[in-house]
């Protein structure tokens, strides 16, 4: 069997697909040929991503979610299947974080953190899986962070709840590779987007960062791309329950 990083004819979720990461991920799998259902809460946001993957040949469809309400995550499996009539492949990306001290953050901060980066990673993620089990497989890819591995100030919550989605991620690996749903993660480190911005658009602040990571440098939303086409491809068969870190090394130190 070949095996490549064509994935012609599948159909992919992403969700916080209308920047960043996301954003990047989104038009990844489209020039790798899946058709992508892209997610998130902002409309134009989604709709320039969907302009952008139709100007490159692909197919996409967006549609508005809120991940904290659970009809709406119910909604979007059902407008997948009924458009495309197949989900192939899950990416949980959507994330929500406060720069705040354990002792300022507010317990409806904490909340807000854990329900979207892993309460909604469940619910979406059980309900794509029975799609997925109705059709004898598929890929869930879970973006956590370096901080599910090593603690960061003012950045608790995050890391415990990506902590929690690392965990999350193994747990549905084991119980789903029966039905042949292969579920992994992938682990970007400090990465230039919106998300960032306080540290990078900081002159002096990122030349601290910087000389702190063995590579020297932040990471482009595109380096995160090629591990989650990985993960996504048939190249990755036999992978399940694993973290992979992109992150410049950055777990070294």
């Amino acid at each position: 069997m070949e095996a490549t990083f064509d994935l012609t004819g599948k159909v992919a979720i992403v969700t916080g697909g209308g920047r960043g990461i996301g954003r990047a991920i989104a038009l990844g799998l489209a020039g790798a040929g899946a058709t992508v259902v892209i997610a998130g809460r902002t409309a134009e946001q989604l709709n320039a991503v969907t302009k952008e993957i139709a100007a490159l040949g692909g197919q996409a469809l967006p549609v508005v979610t809120d991940l904290t309400v659970s009809d709406q995550i119910e909604r979007l499996v059902e407008e997948t299947v009924k458009k495309f009539d197949r989900i192939d492949i899950l990416v949980n990306n959507a994330a929500r974080s406060f720069l705040r001290s354990l002792l300022e953050l507010r317990e409806d901060g904490w909340d807000k953190v854990f329900d979207t980066n892993v309460k909604a990673a469940w619910l979406l993620s059980r309900s794509v899986a029975r799609v997925m089990i109705e059709q004898k497989g598929g890929r869930i890819i879970n973006i956590t962070t370096v901080g599910a591995e090593k603690a960061e100030l003012g950045m608790a919550a995050y890391g415990c709840s990506k902590a929690a989605l690392k965990m999350l991620t193994r747990c549905m690996a084991r119980e789903w590779a029966p039905f042949g749903i292969l579920v992994n993660a992938v682990g970007p480190g400090l990465t230039r987007t919106d998300f960032s911005k306080p540290i990078w658009s900081n002159p002096d602040i990122a030349k601290h960062v910087e000389s702190l990571l063995p590579m020297g440098r932040l990471a482009e939303p595109e380096e995160i791309v090629g591990s989650v086409l990985f993960l996504a491809s048939d190249l990755a068969n036999y992978i399940t329950g694993h973290s992979i870190y992109v992150d410049g090394g950055s777990l070294t130190t």
